[in-house]
């Protein structure tokens, strides 16, 4: 299994049953119910996914959107200095293909899954309203894959605002990357530009 493809699906390992996610209190419990929850319910259904992408979609749509704090990864990804300049209109046009981006990103993702055991080495880092808690998932015969998440504690409910994959931090790299389109064709190009990545996707 290629590692993009673990990336996608660890950020996905806690996103089953968002409104106990939203809910909880303590992150590190939080993660460790909704990832066997997803691993759970990805086995179950695989084959049904396989046959109808659309309903693999559906299923990331429904447990991403409430458990990934948007607010804050949108400005990020794009730049503080962009989201203030961009009026509503292009917010939101940037926020729905971005959405979608990884909702296509995602499904692909977990449709490559396969059960690894994935194990806690320490518990969470709770400071001023922000968690840090590391996985680790074992590969038979190499390393673990350490993977951190990086929660936001707002409005009284943990949401993920980063994911970081052996180093790697997901929205950080969308972040550079989407910079580099803005810089060379401006908002309306990057929209244009994951509008058209999109509908490659589909296809």
């Amino acid at each position: 299994m290629k590692r993009y493809s673990y990336i996608a699906v660890v950020a996905l390992a806690m996103l089953c049953g968002a409104v106990a996610a939203r809910a909880a209190t303590d992150p590190l419990e939080m993660i460790k119910t909704t990832t066997e929850a997803v691993t759970t319910r990805v086995a179950k259904e695989k084959e049904a996914l396989r046959a109808d992408p659309g309903k693999t979609y559906e299923l990331v749509s429904e447990l991403i959107f409430p458990s990934f704090d948007f607010s804050t990864i949108a400005p990020f990804v794009l730049g503080a200095e962009q989201w203030k300049a961009a009026d509503e209109a292009r917010r939101k046009a940037f926020v729905e293909q971005f959405r979608k981006l990884m909702v296509r990103t995602y499904a692909t993702a977990l449709l490559e899954y396969s059960d690894h055991p994935i194990r806690y080495p320490e518990g969470a880092d709770v400071k001023d309203g922000t968690a840090f808690v590391k996985q680790e998932i074992v590969q038979p015969g190499g390393t673990p894959m350490v993977v951190s998440y990086r929660l936001s504690n707002k409005t009284g409910e943990w949401r993920v605002i980063e994911v970081v994959v052996d180093g790697v931090a997901l929205m950080k790299t969308y972040r550079g990357s989407f910079q580099g389109t803005v810089q060379e064709k401006g908002l309306d190009g990057l929209i244009a530009d994951l509008t058209t990545k999109n509908a490659e996707l589909d296809k």
